[in-house]
């Protein structure tokens, strides 16, 4: 019978190797995410320039490599893991080209140091530009993009690729989590695009365009922003796709207890934002209800108490003598 062998832990030495295994191990809040460029054995001009644009993008949570690997992502992602590890990577772009896939992008999301999903995209040579052949201004490293999706593609309500490349795009181009963005710091908007689909044999590209948010004065208290195209210009086609393992994708979205918010009893929040509280109350004895005073029903002053108005008014109901009597005496 087999026993299970205990995962091996390594003992830090020094503090400098302590301080680097307390980085990669798990956290509340996690780190942002690194992604590495890697290329295949076969690679070609388009797909350098396009690698060195969104390395520029990326910067400083890229990592590339130059030399090349042989490395078949679909059939044994076995090396990706390793590299992931090694450079604490959690997004991967591998770049190959063949006669099969040509000009091909492997967009490789990670888990625990394992493949969760990836991705095929097929860069058009045809619409290409790169940064340099826009002159102008560029945006400074290490701001965080505006992020626009446009097209129904990917908000589509099953799962198909396009909704796995906003997912992994987003991933890749985010930058840090931050509770506040200073308004100067919101220089350039990256806009991915889908057309309809007119035909289910050919899936429609994904548009990737860059641009400069350029503020000018206006009449109003609000500025006027224009845009103004940086690049790159980047036109893909979807390829092969490989969904997460469900147990795997679970493990992936489930949060810590710590960040998740403790629910208040009988408290709910509506979808405009108001805070909605519900309240019990027990059983309500209408007899010591108040109503409203009127004049026609206050008490005159010849009755003494209310037993001899209500007989009263049962005597002039019924017509008796007694009441008659009495009027006669009167």
């Amino acid at each position: 019978m087999l026993q299970s062998q205990p995962l091996r832990q390594i003992k830090p030495k020094n503090a400098r190797t302590k301080r680097f295994l307390e980085n990669k191990a798990p956290q509340v809040h996690e780190n942002p995410r690194t992604t590495l460029f890697l290329k295949y054995t076969s690679t070609s001009e388009v797909l350098n320039l396009v690698m060195t644009d969104l390395h520029a993008l990326k910067r400083p949570l890229a990592i590339k490599f130059n030399k090349k690997n042989d490395i078949h992502p679909f059939e044994d992602p076995s090396s990706l893991e390793f590299f992931s590890e090694k450079n604490d990577a959690s997004v991967m772009v591998f770049a190959s080209h063949s006669k099969k896939r040509p000009h091909c992008l492997t967009m490789v999301r990670m888990f625990d140091w394992k493949v969760l999903d990836m991705l095929e995209l097929l860069v058009d040579p045809e619409t290409l530009r790169t940064l340099s052949q826009f002159k102008n201004d560029k945006a400074r490293v290490g701001l965080k993009p505006l992020i626009s999706f446009s097209g129904s593609a990917f908000d589509s309500p099953t799962e198909n690729a396009y909704t796995l490349a906003k997912s992994m795009l987003l991933d890749m181009f985010k930058g840090p989590d931050v509770d506040k963005v200073d308004v100067e710091g919101l220089q350039y908007i990256i806009n991915f695009s889908v057309e309809e689909e007119e035909n289910e044999e050919v899936k429609p590209m994904i548009h990737m365009r860059c641009y400069l948010l350029r503020t000018k004065k206006a009449g109003g208290s609000l500025p006027k922003v224009e845009v103004e195209e940086m690049g790159p210009r980047i036109d893909f086609r979807v390829g092969r796709t490989k969904d997460a393992d469900v147990d795997m994708l679970k493990e992936a979205m489930r949060k810590p207890k710590t960040t998740e918010a403790k629910t208040k009893k009988n408290i709910e929040t509506d979808i405009i934002g108001d805070k909605i509280g519900r309240i019990h109350t027990g059983k309500q004895d209408l007899s010591q209800l108040q109503t409203r005073k009127m004049k026609g029903l206050k008490r005159s002053r010849d009755v003494p108490d209310d037993e001899d108005a209500f007989a009263g008014a049962d005597e002039l109901v019924n017509g008796s003598g007694d009441k008659k009597a009495r009027i006669d005496e009167a």
